[in-house]
């Protein structure tokens, strides 16, 4: 499941927030709760942590780490069941001066379920699970293919996900003895189409219904490429998808990275362009439509608080404070938040502008 840009921008926060602290030693600690967990297994085993820090031999780090895990601990039992998704749990002394003592803790239920157990003592904070998290968003289908290769993945996050590898019947490039040149040609013709379509027949069972799939690019030798698109054996549906094409010297697993290297681009310019309808549609509403919109923080937070507001847009660089004060009103209304970057010039705009817009659910003119 990807996450919405809300959830990004919490998880952000929170891993920014515990990348700045680090332990004098090994006594910041981190664990990892999988989804469907028994919380008195975890809470058991912490106190059972708690008899092995008292072996310890520096007494600074030893009360440290006891008091991590008891604040951990006492943190824990508010839970009645281990949260759908998991729980990642922090805690440790975050003091600035040596000698000084604040024993923190922080939870984290993560927007994608957790499906691995750690528990870990260091330096600092085990951060990397929460970092893919943000580093994965939305999939991508990958499709590398030559005329006698193919290879089907999807692209989550960073980390290729091969699915179907097929291989053709399509004779070499010289014809066997005894055998036309025409009779040849046609034969290999006829393997071709086979083998493109049951490429086809692959995209359509992998993608067509592939909940959260934001795109399909294809690559393989350029002509192959046009070619295989140029026979119009992929369905609508499934052809719509795709985003973008990417001439290669792969196919396979080789293919594959190879097609990732390549299309950087268009993946950064999927989550611009985004970016840039959503303020494209206020801009044009604003201009043809004035009474469906509104922007400004006072003016969107109060058309919030009535109900009207079917989406707010954010930019990015506005404080936490204020775009969680946004989400909190939003939740009651069942209203839309966007954070919107600055990486294109409406969001650029949006942000000098006084940072806050809002699309309406329908048209009011306010005194």
């Amino acid at each position: 499941m990807a996450l919405t840009e809300i959830q990004r921008f919490h998880l952000r926060k929170t891993v920014k927030e515990l990348e700045s602290y680090r332990g004098r030693h090994t006594e910041l600690v981190s664990v990892y709760i999988p989804a469907g967990y028994d919380m008195n297994g975890i809470i058991n085993h912490l106190a059972q942590e708690q008899g092995t820090a008292s072996n310890i031999k520096s007494k600074t780090t030893r009360e440290n780490v006891i008091s991590a895990l008891e604040k951990m601990i006492q943190h824990l039992r508010l839970f009645k069941r281990t949260p759908q998704n998991g729980l990642a749990v922090f805690s440790g002394n975050v003091a600035e001066r040596l000698g000084q003592e604040d024993i923190r803790v922080w939870s984290v239920e993560p927007p994608v379920p957790l499906n691995f157990r750690t528990y870990r003592c260091d330096k600092e904070f085990v951060l990397d699970p929460l970092r893919e998290m943000l580093e994965a968003k939305e999939m991508y289908g990958l499709v590398v293919l030559d005329r006698r290769d193919a290879m089907i993945a999807i692209l989550k996050g960073k980390t290729i996900v091969p699915l179907v590898q097929t291989h053709s019947e399509v004779p070499g490039k010289f014809k066997a003895g005894g055998q036309s040149a025409a009779r040849f040609a046609r034969n290999r013709e006829l393997a071709e189409k086979e083998h493109f379509k049951k490429i086809c027949e692959y995209m359509k069972e992998q993608f067509l219904n592939m909940e959260g799939l934001k795109g399909i690019i294809i690559g393989g030798p350029g002509t192959t490429v046009n070619e295989f698109l140029g026979y119009e054996y992929l369905t609508g549906d499934v052809k719509k998808k795709i985003i973008g094409t990417k001439d290669l010297s792969y196919t396979g697993e080789f293919g594959l990275q190879e097609l990732l290297d390549k299309s950087e681009d268009l993946l950064a310019a999927e989550s611009v362009a985004r970016e840039k309808k959503l303020m494209n549609t206020f801009f044009n509403l604003l201009a043809k439509h004035p009474g469906k919109v509104s922007y400004g923080k006072d003016a969107v937070m109060k058309l919030v608080s009535m109900g009207v507001v079917d989406m707010v847009l954010l930019s990015e660089t506005l404080d936490d404070d204020t775009i969680k004060a946004f989400e909190d009103e939003a939740k009651e209304y069942n209203t839309t938040i966007e954070i919107i970057s600055v990486e294109t010039r409406e969001g650029v705009q949006l942000r000098e502008m006084g940072k806050v817009a809002a699309i309406l659910r329908y048209e009011m003119h306010l005194e």
